[in-house]
């Protein structure tokens, strides 16, 4: 069912595209890369000290053949909870042109920095030190923290434990973090608007544009900055929701809302409804597309604005190209950083609707109005139908299969009540009693009991942090799939990569255990699990090797089959064959 359903997405959707910036530089591995590769703390080796209550310096000694990002380098000092602002005076860099950042400052054999503090500073005060580098090879290591405790009577800086959450606390923005918001900036809007590619945005972008053809320009204008206006209210709600719960101590992510069995059943019955409408079965009038009738009522104009708030929603399970480094750096700064993040992403997925509203050449390129818009119409119900089939399935799946029978009999219902409903008349009463019907079936969560155990679908081993140290205790390689069922790019990776026998084939024989994550439903450990990687969401795929001394690598979001079966015959310390990479 599950290779089914990943078929049917991808044959209605524009294929995917690769993200090897999410939450960082992804390991190339399979790539070009190869060889064996130092564990990360040997890699860099950090030593501190604290030559006066003003100053630290910190000293990385680095091996040959690695180096370090200089805009990677962040450092938070604490004095009894408060933050001191330090000022970093880096040694001079290396120029060069890096494959994930571009034009960038790097430090190779050594990195020689010293912070200077506002103020002086007590022992017991606390430094965060983070940092990010690659190997010349192709491998790029997740960002790494280590914490000190200073001591300026002794001049010690002694390696301490992570605080805790609540003990932690938000640095004002420094110079170097705002250097970067341009990039960033431009990364989410970019993805933004790759976003609108996606399936089940398509088709609402696509009625958008057909209604622009019959308009005057006042109206396309006028209408194009209503929507984006609700793209882009939805995208900073959204964000400070994220905030405020990541905040509040609660280890949430991007798409958190599909983790509500509810909020996924109501989703497919919005889907129903909609396809129902295009296909024509049901005469509720084109205000059914912006997001309800009561609220599309005024002249249309509302109805543009909730159009975007519903592209939004429907967006959430998807992650577009660059969108993964955007998120994670906006989740890290001030709320006022990581909101301009989240409305430039926004900006960018309403950017294609304002370009058709103003631009006379971008509309010619559509056909003239006739017949076959009304074709059109009807022909985008059915990837409608084919995202409320999968939003039901992903409901089944954090549920089980009588909530799911639940909640297509409560579909059934509520299409029901919309033909009642277009009879009019005393029917209308039996309307109301059907959609009554409908939101008590879809709003029955609990009919099912999920038994956890420790193998997933396919023998598949369920993911905990302690499996994995098991496991490499033992001596094996690690693979590590976080996913959920309401992530499309981690079925498309699934099933056409992970679950092909080519790979299959390879896992067995590197004897590389695989471990998955599952995040359909929320689960706390999970969450921070992902976090500590610097991604806010999903899929992210770990390669351990056997060592537990080395690091994981990060393969990329977009998976292919060469890839991982370079990266697993790396891992265990094989060159792969030419065979193993066919197909």
């Amino acid at each position: 069912m599950r290779a089914l359903l990943a078929t049917l997405l991808l044959l209605l959707c524009i294929p995917a595209f690769a993200d090897p910036l999410t939450g960082g530089p992804s390991s190339s591995l399979g790539q070009g890369g190869s060889g064996d590769f130092l564990p990360v703390d040997e890699a860099y080796k950090l030593e501190a000290e604290v030559p006066d209550a003003t100053h630290v310096r910190l000293y990385w000694e680095i091996a040959e053949g690695y180096y370090l990002y200089q805009h990677s380098f962040k450092f938070a000092l604490q004095e009894d909870g408060k933050p001191i602002a330090t000022e970093p005076a880096f040694p001079e860099s290396l120029q060069r042109t890096d494959e994930f950042f571009g034009e960038v400052h790097v430090f190779y054999d050594e990195a020689d920095i010293t912070l200077t503090a506002a103020h002086p500073f007590k022992p017991g005060a606390q430094i965060t030190v983070t940092y990010q580098g690659c190997a010349d090879a192709g491998l790029c290591y997740p960002p790494q923290k280590k914490y000190f405790t200073l001591d300026p009577a002794s001049g010690a800086a002694t390696p301490a434990a992570p605080p805790s959450r609540a003990a932690q606390t938000v640095q004002a923005p420094r110079a170097a973090e705002l250097s970067a918001l341009p990039y960033m900036l431009l990364l989410a809007f970019i993805g933004g608007a790759i976003l609108n590619l996606m399936p089940c945005v398509f088709p609402i972008l696509s009625l958008k544009v057909l209604s622009f053809a019959r308009a005057t320009d006042h109206n396309r204008h006028l209408h194009s900055w209503l929507y984006t206006a609700g793209v882009v209210a939805s995208f900073v709600g959204i964000a400070a929701v994220l905030i405020g719960l990541q905040q509040a101590g609660r280890a949430v992510g991007w798409g958190f809302q599909l983790q509500s069995p509810g909020f996924v059943i109501a989703l497919a019955y919005l889907f129903l409804v909609m396809g129902l409408s295009l296909s024509g079965l049901i005469q509720l009038g084109g205000s059914l597309m912006n997001a309800g009738s009561s609220l599309a009522a005024r002249g249309g104009l509302a109805g543009s604005f909730f159009t975007g708030v519903l592209a939004v929603v429907v967006a959430s399970p998807c992650t577009a190209p660059f969108m993964g480094t955007a998120l994670g750096f906006a989740i890290t700064q001030p709320p006022v950083i990581g909101l301009s993040v989240f409305a430039a992403l926004g900006l960018g997925m309403a950017a294609p609707l304002i370009l058709f509203g103003y631009s006379r050449a971008a509309r010619s390129i559509m056909p003239t109005p006739g017949p076959w818009m009304e074709t059109l119409k009807q022909f985008l119900a059915f990837p409608l139908y084919a995202a409320a089939v999968w939003l039901l399935w992903v409901a089944g799946r954090q549920t089980g299969v009588n909530t799911m029978a639940a909640a297509l009999a409560g579909a059934l219902a509520l299409s029901l009540a919309l033909w009642l409903w277009s009879l009019g008349g005393w029917r209308r009463a039996l309307a109301l009693a059907c959609a009554a019907l409908a939101i008590g079936l879809g709003s029955m969560h609990e009919l099912d009991r999920k038994l956890d155990g420790a193998l997933t679908a396919g023998g598949k081993l369920a993911w905990s942090e302690a499996k994995v140290a098991e496991l490499r205790s033992e001596g094996r390689p690690v693979f590590v799939d976080v996913t959920a069922d309401w992530c499309i790019t981690c079925m498309a990776n699934e099933h056409g990569v992970l679950l092909s026998d080519a790979v299959s084939a390879a896992f067995a024989r590197h004897d590389v255990a695989y471990l998955v994550a599952d995040w359909t439903n929320y689960d706390p450990e999970i969450a921070r699990f992902i976090e500590g990687f610097g991604r806010t969401g999903i899929p992210l795929y770990l390669l351990y090797p056997a060592d537990p001394a080395q690091a994981p690598q990060i393969l990329p979001q977009i998976l292919t089959r060469d890839g991982v079966i370079a990266a697993l015959a790396a891992v265990s310390g094989e060159k792969p064959k030419v065979a193993d990479n066919l197909p």
